[in-house]
C-alpha cells in the first residue's frame, strides 16, 4: 500500500504542473465573471468596467461585470472564494476587503488563504478637508487646535469601515487628540454637513471627491493621506509630512478564487496590468484623484497582508467592535 502511495504522490509531482499548463493553454473556454461587492456607480464600477472591455478584447471571450452588493463586500466575495478555481470568476475588491477581518465575528471566508492576488490596480488618497473659513491652515495648527479644546472638534464619520474613518482614527492615535466622530450615511451627507459648519473637518475616502468643492473656494485641503502627494492636488502636503509613518489609502484589486492555476493567474496579470497602465486607464484614474499600480501577485498579497494587521491594530486601540 505505502508503494502505491509513493507513485502516486511521484505522479502528482511529475503531472502537477503539466495538468497547469494545459489548463492555462485552454483558459479561458467560456465568459468570464468579473464579481464587483458594490452597487454599480463609483470608481471601483467605473474602473472595473474598462477593465472588463479591454479584457475581453484581449482574451477572446466577453468579462461580465456582476455587482453584488452587501455587508461591506462579504456577499460578492463570498461568491468568489466559493468558485471554481478555473480563472472564470474573478473579484474586484476595494479597502474594506482587508478591513472585514477585524469589524466582523466570523466571515464565510478566509480574507488571505481563499483568495488568490492577481494584481493591484490602483491606489487612492484620502483628503482632510475644511471649511475655506476653518481658523487652522495646516494639519499642524489642526493639531494644535484639538489639543487646545480636547473633544470640542467634530469629525464627520461614514460608518466603522471606512477608509475616512479608519484614517480619523489613526490620526488621533497618532497625534495624541481627541474629536468627536459624528455619524453620516455617506460622502455626501457628511461633505453637506462639513459646508453646514456641524463638523468641523473630514477625512474623505477620495481626494477627486473634493477637488470640485476645492476649485470652488468652499473647502479647502489641509493633508492628504497617501504616502505621496498627489497630482491633481500637488500643493497639499501630505498628513505624513506633519505625522512620520502616517498613511490611509485606499486601493481597488483583482483576485480570484485560491487554488486557481498559477499559469492563469500569470496570463491575467500580464493582461490586466497592460490595462491598468495604458494612457486610458490613466486618464480616467488622474479625474479621480487616483493612481494606477499594476504590479505582481506577490507584491498585492504583501498589501493585503499589511492591511490586515495595520487595520487590525487600530479598530483594536479604538475600541471599534466587531458586528
Amino acid at each position: 500500500m505505502l508503494k502505491y502511495a509513493g507513485w502516486l504522490l511521484v505522479g502528482a509531482s511529475l503531472f502537477g504542473p503539466r495538468l497547469e499548463a494545459a489548463a492555462a493553454a485552454a483558459y479561458p473556454s467560456h465568459p468570464i465573471r468579473m464579481i464587483v461587492p458594490s452597487g454599480a456607480g463609483g470608481i471601483t464600477d467605473i474602473l472595473v468596467r474598462v477593465i472588463a472591455v479591454r479584457l475581453s478584447e484581449s482574451l477572446g471571450y466577453q468579462v461580465v461585470v456582476d455587482n453584488r452588493p452587501g455587508a461591506s463586500g462579504v456577499v460578492g466575495s463570498d461568491i468568489v472564494a466559493k468558485a471554481a478555481p478555473d480563472g472564470h470568476t474573478l473579484l474586484m475588491v476595494f479597502p474594506s476587503h482587508p478591513v472585514n477581518p477585524s469589524l466582523f465575528t466570523k466571515l464565510p471566508y478566509d480574507t488571505i488563504n481563499d483568495f488568490a492576488p492577481v494584481t493591484l490596480v490602483s491606489q487612492v488618497s484620502p483628503a482632510l478637508i475644511v471649511q475655506s473659513q476653518f481658523p487652522a491652515r495646516s494639519m499642524q495648527e489642526l493639531i494644535a487646535m484639538a489639543k487646545a479644546k480636547p473633544g470640542q472638534l467634530n469629525h464627520a464619520s461614514t460608518g466603522s469601515g471606512s477608509m475616512g474613518n479608519l484614517g480619523a482614527v489613526l490620526l488621533r492615535s497618532m497625534a495624541k487628540i481627541e474629536f468627536t466622530l459624528v455619524a453620516y450615511k455617506g460622502a455626501p451627507q457628511a461633505l453637506n454637513a462639513l459646508l453646514s459648519g456641524e463638523v468641523q473637518f473630514y477625512l474623505l475616502g477620495s481626494v477627486g471627491t473634493a477637488v470640485s468643492h476645492i476649485k470652488t473656494g468652499r473647502i479647502r485641503a489641509l493633508g492628504v493621506g497617501a504616502s505621496q502627494r498627489v497630482a491633481v492636488l500637488p500643493d497639499v502636503p501630505t498628513i505624513a509630512e506633519t505625522l512620520p509613518g502616517y498613511e490611509a489609502r485606499g486601493w481597488n484589486g483583482i483576485l480570484a478564487p485560491a487554488r486557481t492555476p498559477k499559469p492563469i493567474i500569470d496570463r491575467l496579470n500580464r493582461e490586466i496590468v497592460k490595462i491598468v497602465r495604458s494612457s486610458e486607464f490613466n486618464e480616467i484614474l488622474a479625474s479621480e484623484g487616483a493612481t494606477a499600480v499594476g504590479n505582481a501577485p506577490a507584491e498585492f498579497d504583501a498589501v493585503i497582508r499589511a492591511d490586515v494587521k495595520k487595520w487590525a491594530e487600530v479598530i483594536k486601540e479604538a475600541g471599534i467592535r466587531p458586528e
